[in-house]
């Protein structure tokens, strides 16, 4: 590879487009429909690079009008995947990229191959009823919650732009101004897509795909004496990892339809998310879940089932014995990461029995009170038993004196450890963060972006880069959120 490709822009990216391989029933060919003026609002570096693309020789103009959907990026072959899915618990055959485009696949220095993906380019054959566009709204969550995700070190989908426009779509009654994001990742093949060829009776063509699979994301299980078993084993487990890391933080998908559901473990296909304010199991993001289907508790559950749907896709090629196998060791996977998760954020190197009881206890007083566990953890990096600590996390608990008997457990296992304080507060502060990406601060940087400053969207994402780095200028992030947060309500179009 040459030296000049390190320094690659996006009119000479390192096109190679394996997916157009696979069967033409597999998708639909089309260009991305173009926005009315589109204009650069955001722009990540860190993606950018890598993808080759050097940050520093980077054209709005240029960008917006490629991602816009005014030009192709040169090498770039846009199709719209076809898949389907369980929504809700109910099966749907309708589904498929209905308002975003695969534009292709880079391959950078280092032969990792990257998918673009430009959500919001439009109508496809599987919009529906939909207009195939994506509202600045929406689009800001996305751009900053996938950038936010991974300054948390949990797997996820990322964004290189997000480009705004003078054109208007109808959502909830009202006009808003329309954008694109470019999500970057390895992989958007979905559970959805095996679940489309079962259905449809098209097992030659299942095989195909999961050929594909094994070769580009799981090429070590080809050396396995079953292939497509080993891939499903590593599949529950990454999943099961995931959404340990979610309950440790908080987080809320809030609409884990399997057709939302990566291959390789990653989160994916962000709308209504939240990381609560409060630790409430129960706790529901999503206005259109009208039976909590997805509430915080549910969420290991949920994607147990569908791991299991992913199985039943997989039954051409699985034993069916094999299958519940794999699935039965689904929750101890998920309990052992849950548990490793705990034990970081606490600052427990070593492993006890005790550990267990240790965090359920905690979270049951969470729940109790209704506690911030991310500003928790944060004060209980900076605790050394003195009075003055002490006082700190007291002062997050409604009812301070409930937490007097945990801290005692917590002070009496933290002797087992050989680390010192400093030690253990840096390990910490490495794993807690002094920010989040709450719903306020998403909804300000909106509010801010429709009136045409999008200084918030910049802010937010170079603070949720590094979300272990306290920073004065942004202290009031990392305070309680206002009392207005709580009356902020979401639904599937955001």
């Amino acid at each position: 590879m040459s030296d000049d490709y390190s320094m690659a822009t996006l009119k000479t990216l390192n096109f190679d487009n394996s997916y157009l391989s696979l069967p033409e029933n597999f998708y639909q060919r089309l260009h991305p429909t173009p926005l009315k003026n589109p204009f650069l609002i955001g722009f990540n570096p860190d993606v950018a690079q890598l993808l080759d693309i050097d940050p520093c020789a980077v054209n709005p103009s240029v960008i917006a009008g490629y991602l816009g959907g005014e030009e192709l990026l040169p090498g770039s072959e846009p199709l719209a995947m076809k898949y389907t899915g369980h929504q809700f618990g109910v099966y749907n055959p309708e589904l498929g990229d209905g308002r975003g485009l695969l534009l292709g696949e880079v391959v950078n220095k280092k032969g990792e191959r990257w998918d673009l993906h430009l959500k919001g380019a439009g109508k496809t054959a599987f919009s529906r009823f939909g207009d195939g566009r994506a509202v600045l709204r929406s689009s800001i969550r996305e751009y900053l919650i996938s950038e936010a995700m991974h300054g948390l070190g949990i797997p996820t989908t990322r964004a290189l732009s997000l480009v705004g426009s003078e054109e208007l779509a109808m959502r909830n009654g009202m006009m808003e101004p329309c954008a694109t994001v470019l999500r970057v990742t390895q992989c958007h093949i979905r559970f959805g897509h095996f679940e489309h060829l079962y259905y449809t009776r098209q097992h030659d063509e299942l095989k195909v795909l999961a050929d594909y699979c094994l070769e580009r994301y799981f090429p070590d299980c080809l050396q396995t004496e079953k292939p497509y078993l080993s891939m499903y084993k590593e599949v529950v487990q990454r999943s099961a990892s995931l959404v340990a890391k979610w309950q440790a933080y908080g987080f809320v998908h809030a609409v884990l339809n399997t057709d939302n559901m990566s291959l390789i473990g990653e989160t994916f296909d962000y709308g209504p998310y939240t990381f609560m304010d409060h630790y409430k199991p129960d706790h529901v993001a999503n206005g259109n879940d009208h039976q909590g289907r997805y509430a915080f508790a549910n969420q290991p559950s949920i994607i147990q089932w569908n791991l299991s749907c992913l199985g039943q896709a997989l039954l051409p090629l699985i034993e069916r014995d094999d299958v519940v196998v794999v699935l039965d060791q689904y929750s101890e996977q998920y309990k052992q990461a849950e548990l490793a998760e705990f034990r970081k954020r606490l600052g427990l190197q070593l492993q006890d029995e005790a550990d267990e009881e240790l965090v359920m206890s905690l979270l049951k007083l969470f729940a109790l009170y209704s506690v911030d566990m991310n500003r928790f953890f944060r004060c209980l990096s900076n605790f050394d038993g003195s009075d003055a600590s002490t006082a700190a996390l007291m002062a997050l608990i409604k009812v301070p004196a409930a937490l007097s008997e945990w801290l005692i457990a917590y002070e009496a296992r933290l002797e087992q450890e050989v680390a010192s304080f400093p030690i253990r507060r840096a390990q910490m502060r490495a794993v807690n963060p002094e920010y989040i990406l709450r719903n306020y601060m998403a909804e300000e940087a909106i509010r801010t972006a429709t009136e045409g400053d999008f200084t918030l969207v910049h802010d937010l994402l170079m603070l949720l880069r590094n979300p272990m780095d306290e920073r004065s200028e942004f202290s009031r992030f990392s305070a309680a959120p206002p009392e207005w947060a709580g009356g902020i309500s979401l639904t599937c179009s955001s």
